[in-house]
């Protein structure tokens, strides 16, 4: 089955090991494609390898560890969608960024695969 809106194969994705970029790919063309009037998004880029250097220097601007992938907002509300493959974990510091988030009154909520990430999105009302 292909979902010719985000351009990507959905059967070769569910239930299958797949990598996270290609995962948090896939969530950008959903979004790019199906977001619903009024909803901002962008992808927290924390995750990846950088130099120490670079590491120190957006530590000292304020990045804080463990921010959810993709953050969204629609009607003043804030949004945290983290996204991990089939067997993927949440480090600890992901649990106390997701705790601190939640208590400060944003919907934070962790995806498992592709199906999943839309399941959550449609039920948040950010995608059509």
């Amino acid at each position: 089955m292909s979902d010719r809106r985000i351009g990507i194969r959905l059967k070769d994705l569910p239930g299958r090991r797949v990598k996270e970029e290609s995962l948090h790919r896939a969530v950008v063309e959903l979004l790019q494609a199906s977001a619903r009037p009024g909803v901002e998004w962008s992808h927290f880029p924390a995750g990846e390898y950088r130099p120490a250097v670079t590491g120190g220097r957006l530590k000292a601007l304020g990045t804080k560890p463990g921010w959810p992938d993709i953050i969204l907002v629609k009607g003043g509300h804030f949004y945290g969608l983290e996204l991990k493959t089939e067997d993927g974990r949440l480090s600890p510091a992901q649990v106390a960024a997701h705790e601190a988030l939640a208590a400060a009154g944003a919907t934070v909520a962790v995806a498992y695969g592709l199906d999943d990430a839309i399941e959550t999105l449609k039920g948040w009302g950010l995608i059509r």
